[in-house]
C-alpha cells in the first residue's frame, strides 16, 4: 500500500459511533480507501508486479438487482474486515482496480468510496449526469468534488454550494458554473432558485443530512431527485411528505457501489485528465493529526496519508 484516504465513516467506526453498524472489532485497521502498487501475484493472476491499483471498497462487486445489506457489503476497514491504512495487504483480483496512469499514489488513494459514490449518486436511465442538466453539490468534501469534477465533465452544469468564498473559489476551478455562500446565504435554496429563473435544479446531491434536506426539496425542480449521500449534522424532526408528493419529486438514498462505478469514474478522470481534489497528505507517523483534521469537518477534497 502506498497511500490512504480518509472518509467520515473511518471516524464514525474508531468512534463506535451507533450511526454507522458494524461490530467493529478492536484491532481493527481502519480506512475504506487505499492505492498501491502489486509487489507479488498468484497463479494466475490477471495483475503483473509493478501495476499500480485502487482497493474497491468492498464485496459488492457485480451489478446486481438485489441490494446488499450492511453486514453483507463487506467494506473494508469496518466490522472484521480490515483497511487500508497498512504497508502490506493480500487482496482477490477483482478487489483491485487499474489507477489512471497520470495520477499519483496520492491522488488514487482519494478515488474508491467518493468517486463511486457520485457516479452512483444519480439512479441509471434519465436522471444520469448528462448534458443540460443542473446539478446542486453541497460543500466542499470529498464527495461533493467529485460530483462536481465528473457532472461538469459530461456537460452538466454545477451549483455548489460552501461555507466560503475560498472553498466556493475551488469549486470554480474544478467545473463549478454557480456558487454559493450557504454562510452569507443561509436560505441557499432560493438562491439556486433564483439561478435556474425559479425552476429548481435537476437534481441535489446532499451529503448534510436533516439540516440540509429541507431546503434539498425547495431548490430541486418539480419531478427532480435529491440523492441522500451523508448524514453529518444532528437529526430532527422534519416533515417532507408535503414537499414530496406535491412536488412529484425523488428522495433516494445511495447506499454502496459495485466495482463497475468505480471503474466508470476511473474512466471519466483518465479520459479528461482531472485529477482529485486533495486537501493535505500527512505523513505516515502523523495519522492521528489526520484523523483530527477530518473531525473538524474542514478539509476541501480528501484527506490522504501517505504510506
Amino acid at each position: 500500500m502506498r497511500a490512504a484516504a480518509l472518509n467520515a465513516r473511518d471516524m464514525m467506526v474508531i468512534a463506535h459511533d451507533p450511526i454507522y453498524p458494524g461490530d467493529h472489532i478492536e484491532d481493527l485497521v481502519p480506512c475504506a480507501d487505499g492505492a498501491g502498487e502489486v509487489e507479488e501475484v498468484g497463479e494466475g493472476s490477471k495483475w503483473k508486479v509493478g501495476d499500480r491499483v485502487l482497493v474497491h471498497v468492498n464485496s459488492w462487486i457485480e451489478d446486481t438487482e438485489e441490494m446488499l445489506t450492511v453486514p453483507e457489503v463487506q467494506a473494508k476497514g469496518s466490522d472484521k474486515y480490515h483497511g487500508t491504512l497498512r504497508q502490506y495487504a493480500v487482496w482477490d483480483d477483482e478487489h483491485l482496480i487499474m489507477a489512471p496512469f497520470h495520477l499519483t499514489f496520492e491522488e488514487i488513494a482519494t478515488m474508491p468510496a467518493c468517486s463511486a459514490t457520485a457516479v452512483n449518486a444519480p439512479p441509471p436511465g434519465p436522471m444520469s449526469f448528462r448534458p443540460g442538466m443542473t446539478i446542486l453539490a453541497q460543500g466542499t468534501g470529498g464527495v461533493s468534488c467529485f460530483v462536481i469534477q465528473l457532472a461538469s465533465a459530461v456537460g452538466a452544469k454545477v451549483i455548489a454550494t460552501s461555507s466560503s468564498d475560498d472553498k466556493l473559489a475551488l469549486a470554480k476551478s474544478i467545473g463549478a458554473t454557480h456558487t454559493i455562500n450557504y454562510i452569507s446565504n443561509p436560505n441557499w435554496a432560493v438562491e439556486a432558485l433564483r439561478l435556474t429563473n425559479g425552476k429548481g435544479v435537476d437534481h441535489v446531491v446532499d451529503v448534510a443530512g436533516a439540516e440540509t434536506v429541507e431546503q434539498s426539496l425547495q431548490a430541486t425542480k418539480q419531478g427532480g431527485l435529491i440523492s441522500l449521500v451523508g448524514f453529518l449534522t444532528e437529526s430532527k424532526k422534519s416533515d417532507l411528505v408535503p414537499s414530496l408528493i406535491f412536488g412529484g419529486k425523488t428522495a433516494r438514498g445511495v447506499f454502496n457501489f459495485t466495482k463497475s462505478m468505480t471503474e466508470e469514474a476511473v474512466k471519466i478522470f483518465e479520459q479528461h485528465k482531472l485529477h482529485p481534489v486533495v486537501a493535505k497528505v500527512f505523513e505516515w507517523k502523523d495519522a492521528k493529526e489526520a484523523f483530527k483534521m477530518l473531525s473538524q469537518q474542514s478539509a476541501v477534497g480528501k484527506i490522504v496519508i501517505k504510506i
